[in-house]
């Protein structure tokens, strides 16, 4: 029986993403070209390999017995295909980072600019996360590096550095312009509308959370889906934000004005992570020796 190989290489996918279209994201291809592929290959097989549903699809008992097999060739030619890689220079490739809004606006843009400077014929990719997106998008292979804003919890097979502290501060548009006269406790600020992150973020619980170790709830009236949109809500006089100082320094109007507060904001930090399980290309290993680098110099200059 002869069965093209990318019939295999699009079932291995499927049966280790679990899910159609983060295998077609994986394979840079588009979802019916994939669904139609496993049909083929089952057709081919004379057995169904996948279980359906609305959550994704999941082996069957055959399905299971083929991949056992098909895992190993699969990763013994990614191997070999990686291994060859690893000898070409920086004059082509792809580094896919995924960042989030944070991450991306207080630390990466000078390295990326930096490094498309000196490797113009490396292709970027940048996709901007939530801190859990991002995160799952590193474990499911889709970015080679990410950078996220604290906290993270320690998972295995991903390793998370320390590369930036940041500050984040309470702002506020110019009808709210009382509260910047004088030191504003949390009990004072919960009078006024809050804009936040939404609750699915890292951000939404590291303020929950704040604001319950001071004896407060954190109920947030207006929900932004990115951090990028806290600035212009508040600029529009909808409430009360809380975004890190650089993104106030890059505001450069008088339409949003710190509020300094009688409780410190929680200490944040962006954070940078690689999965331990799979190496770097060439390329992705350079921008990594360039944050690391970038992160020294921080320090050199703090």
């Amino acid at each position: 029986m002869y069965i093209n190989y990318d019939y295999y290489r699009i079932f291995y996918h499927v049966a280790k993403c679990g899910n159609f279209t983060q295998a077609a994201n994986v394979l840079l291809c588009n979802q019916p070209n994939i669904t139609r592929t496993v049909k083929n290959l089952e057709n081919a097989l004379g057995c169904t390999l996948f279980i359906r549903s609305n959550r994704g699809v999941r082996l069957t008992p055959e399905g299971e017995k083929l991949y056992a097999h098909i895992q190993i060739a699969v990763e013994q030619i990614q191997a070999g295909e990686a291994a060859l890689a690893l000898d070409k220079s920086l004059q082509s490739g792809t580094v896919t980072i995924a960042a989030s809004e944070v991450a991306l606006r207080c630390f990466l843009l000078p390295v990326l600019r930096r490094y498309r400077e000196l490797y113009p014929n490396v292709r970027l990719r940048v996709s901007n996360h939530t801190t859990p997106q991002a995160i799952d998008t590193l474990k499911n292979g889709l970015a080679d590096l990410a950078l996220t804003t604290s906290p993270i919890h320690a998972e295995p097979a991903l390793y998370v550095e320390s590369i930036q502290k940041i500050r984040e501060i309470a702002v506020c548009g110019t009808a709210f312009a009382e509260l910047t006269k004088h030191p504003v406790t949390l009990k004072e600020l919960i009078k006024y509308p809050i804009i936040s992150l939404g609750a699915q973020t890292k951000t939404y619980a590291v303020y929950t959370n704040w604001f319950m170790q001071n004896g407060f709830t954190f109920a947030p009236d207006i929900e932004a889906a990115t951090a990028d949109q806290i600035l212009p809500l508040v600029k529009s006089n909808l409430g009360i934000g809380f975004v890190p100082q650089a993104f106030l320094t890059e505001a450069g109007e008088n339409a949003v004005l710190p509020i300094q507060l009688t409780v410190p904001v929680p200490d944040r930090s962006i954070c940078f992570l690689k999965r331990t399980d799979r190496p770097l290309s060439i390329a992705a290993r350079e921008l990594e020796h360039m944050i690391r680098n970038a992160k020294n110099s921080d320090k050199e200059s703090s």
